[in-house]
């Protein structure tokens, strides 16, 4: 007796005809003793001897022959299969089918490697699954749906077989991706509320236009036409009307398939007002107070974006007293007769939940302690969204990371616990460089620096850098603890020694030497403020060079060529940035006082002010403004501040467009007072400027790429002194300075790498200006 089959479809055949065969033959039943296996090479007995309907001792006949057949076939692991009668034992000899050891991809570049696997996943084609021949045909036929939906329709896909020892196969597949199929027309029909063209300017697809080879929004892909019906839908929705549909759309090409013409057909219906706003379901808060919170109000023209915000703002008020998982929803009741909407809030609270556990995921640098010291919302404590929101702002803050997720979820057996997954992308926090090389301006520079916010992953900040050139040698280290209590009160260390030669700078013909060091302690008020202190010690040897400036010289004669300070500082910060590198939103101000203390060579303080403020210009456009004011003067005697510590303004950080520490103030040289006269800083800063944060062209991921428009207003000044000519060096707003230009900075592995271009506005000849400024460690 034989049941053989080579393939699913002449089982059939095979099997009518092994009826016929056994009939004549093998009609009597007999026990079988034993099964043999033949032709295994990939699978194991035990797991073929498990798809048999029957074992050894079971009475077989020839009408069971084709059970063994099915299920064998059924497993979907063979190509051939007989069943054969030695005696009494029942012989099965398969041919099994090769499985896949490996799928290679080549020529994809617009869908990655994942994407592409993950297709071909979900029609049976992955590592390690059994291989069907016909399976190469549907390989191309996935494989160019996926590049269809992309809009490539011209994508060719050569997928071939390699037989392999083992009975294995390795699959080799060759894409030709061809260009994108570009939209040559967009048509909207059924509109008459609103134009056509203010409806395409909602759309992310455009037909093409001069700017298409930079934006590429001109290329057809189904994902972002869906995108595009749901943003005209939403349109629709947000100004009433309601009973708004899209009827079809239809994508033609042309006959090369190279072109697409998009018709959208739409009904727009009839605008609806809101006629009454209820509340209803289970209210755990008082029902005025969450009347408040609801931005829809009756005789409004219906708006979904309103309504989805007010439910917004409801949920994250319940959130408060524990609600965390609290559902929403509002509801248009229509009455067409008076094209108005009832407007319902359905709200159902679930029960209260505590939070049973934190987890912590994507931190592979930073320890869990570093990110759980942030976190507001504590374990085994009720659940609070605004607690919840507050530990992604602080995690943010900290600079560490690109992106922060916490996202919570019910814990399994419970009805009123949830655990919180926090999960982080790290990202740069510092930066470590070493150079060797030569500048115009300070000669030959060797450098050796590191700095990191988030030392070995335990949040602490360390800094070392020795630096050696023609004009300057340095060598500092400096250490904070974010946390040296358990309170969040911080302690830090700073030691310096610096050699100074400014003969090569554009600044007054002096040497200094200096070193010290200060400590340094912060203490948090709440949330957003903290105020910090220091005290320090400085000693400054000057060394005048052979033609120094008359404020150098006079300073030298006055106060002697060494200099012993005690400094102490204390400042107020108040912090609502949304992100510590690259914020979005909110604003961050410090005032700060820099004093000589008593006992020092000279008595003098530094008044400092500096705010920043983020705020939404569109949903991708960001507006910045800033202010920078500063001033110092003595307080003992004929004291002031030294001119060392002067403000210095140009270059990041002030004025971009000016040379580093050029502008503001200049001195004659001693005994040459029509010489040109040098830059030596001064007793007020006063700059201030607006910048326009724009996404940066063919980047999608703008957390590490910064891209922006300036303008610049400033200078420095002095109350002091006066020029060699007799000139007041005081405040005036004529004597500021501006400048516009493009900045970009860039997150890189060893820090911020910024750049920008600046066209300085009312410069004159004795100003140092510079259009390109770039810098390493210091972003936007």
């Amino acid at each position: 007796m034989i049941i053989r089959n080579a393939s699913r479809w002449s089982l059939f055949v095979a099997l009518p005809l092994a009826l016929a065969v056994s009939a004549s033959a093998h009609a009597e039943t007999f026990v079988v003793k034993d099964i043999r296996l033949e032709g295994l090479a990939r699978l194991s007995a035990a797991s073929v001897y498990a798809l048999l309907p029957l074992s050894a001792g079971d009475a077989f006949d020839s009408e069971r022959s084709p059970d063994v057949v099915k299920a064998l076939f059924a497993s979907g692991q063979f190509e051939d299969v007989q069943v054969l009668r030695d005696g009494d034992a029942m012989i099965v000899r398969v041919v099994e089918r090769p499985s896949i050891s490996s799928i290679e991809l080549s020529g994809n570049q617009s869908i990655v490697k994942d994407d592409l696997l993950k297709g071909l996943q979900s029609i049976g084609l992955s590592e390690g699954e059994v291989f069907k021949r016909s399976a190469l045909d549907q390989v191309k036929l996935e494989l160019q749906r996926q590049y269809a939906a992309q809009g490539r329709y011209g994508a060719k896909v050569t997928a071939v077989s390699k037989p392999l020892p083992r009975n294995r196969v390795a699959l080799s597949i060759t894409i030709e991706e061809g260009e994108s199929a570009r939209i040559k027309r967009i048509s909207i029909n059924g509109n008459k509320v609103f134009s056509d063209s203010k409806l395409l300017k909602q759309l992310q697809l455009k037909s093409r236009h001069l700017l298409s080879f930079i934006y590429g929004d001109d290329k057809y892909a189904r994902e972002k036409l869906n995108a595009d019906l749901e943003t005209l839908r939403s349109y629709y929705l947000d100004r009433g009307y309601l009973k708004f549909t899209i009827d079809s759309t239809q994508v033609s090409l042309s006959p090369e398939k190279d072109q697409v013409y998009l018709d959208i057909n739409v009904s727009e219906g009839e605008q609806y007002k809101i006629s009454e706003v209820r509340l209803a379901g289970d209210l755990p808060v008082p029902e005025e107070e969450l009347r408040k919170l609801l931005l829809a109000q009756p005789d409004q023209v219906y708006s979904q974006k309103v309504v989805t915000l007010s439910s917004d703002i409801i949920s994250r008020r319940l959130s408060r007293d524990g609600y965390l998982l609290a559902d929403i929803q509002g509801v248009p009741e229509l009455d067409d007769a008076t094209k108005t909407a009832k407007l319902v809030f359905y709200i159902n609270p679930n029960r209260v939940m505590t939070v049973r556990r934190v987890n912590f995921k994507g931190n592979l640098k930073t320890d869990d302690t570093v990110l759980r010291r942030e976190m507001r919302q504590y374990e085994g404590a009720q659940a609070s969204g605004e607690k919840i929101d507050l530990s992604k702002l602080r995690l943010q803050r900290l600079g560490y990371f690109s992106d922060v997720k916490i996202e919570n979820a019910r814990v399994p057996g419970t009805t009123d616990q949830v655990d919180l997954n926090v999960s982080v992308t790290e990202q740069p926090s510092g930066s470590i460089s070493a150079s060797l090389g030569f500048s115009q301006n300070a000669g030959l520079v060797f450098g050796a620096n590191v700095s990191q916010s988030n030392f070995l992953g335990t949040g602490n900040k360390v800094s070392i850098g020795l630096n050696r050139s023609d004009i300057r040698d340095s060598y500092n280290f400096s250490f904070v603890d974010p946390y040296w209590t358990p309170e969040g009160i911080s302690r830090g260390y700073n030691l310096y020694l610096r050699q100074t030669k400014f003969d090569n700078l554009n600044i007054s013909n002096y040497a200094t030497d200096s070193f010290g060091g200060n400590i340094s302690f912060s203490y948090p008020i709440d949330e957003t403020e903290t105020i910090s202190f220091a005290l320090g010690y400085d000693q400054t040897d000057i060394e005048l060079g052979s033609n120094p400036s008359v404020v150098v010289d006079d300073f030298v004669r006055q106060n002697g060529d060494s200099i012993t300070t005690y400094t102490g500082n204390a400042s107020w910060q108040r912090n609502t940035l949304n992100r510590g590198i690259f914020p979005t939103a909110g604003a961050l101000q410090t005032v700060g006082l820099e004093m000589g203390l008593p006992g020092s060579d000279v008595g003098f303080y530094k008044l400092t002010y500096n705010a920043q403020r983020y705020f939404p210009v569109t949903q991708r456009w960001i507006g910045r403004g800033y202010a920078r004011l500063g001033y110092g003067d003595g307080y003992s005697g004929g004291d002031s501040v030294p001119f060392y510590r002067n403000f210095f303004g140009g270059g990041f950080g002030s004025v971009r467009g000016f040379r580093d520490n050029s502008m503001g103030p200049r001195s004659g040289i001693v005994g040459s007072p029509l010489s040109d006269p040098e830059p030596i800083g001064g007793n007020v800063q006063v700059e201030a400027g607006a910048e326009l944060i724009f996404p940066t062209p063919f980047i999608e991921d703008n957390n590490k790429v910064r891209t922006l428009a300036f303008f610049d207003a400033g200078n420095i000044f002095d109350t002091r002194i006066k020029g060699p000519n007799g000139e007041s060096f005081k405040p005036d707003a004529g004597e500021l300075r501006y400048s516009v230009g493009l900045g970009l900075s860039w997150i890189t592995p060893i820090g911020p790498l910024t750049f920008a271009v600046a066209q300085p506005l009312n410069d004159t000849e004795d100003d140092d200006t510079q259009v390109f400024q770039f810098s390493l460690g210091q972003g936007f």
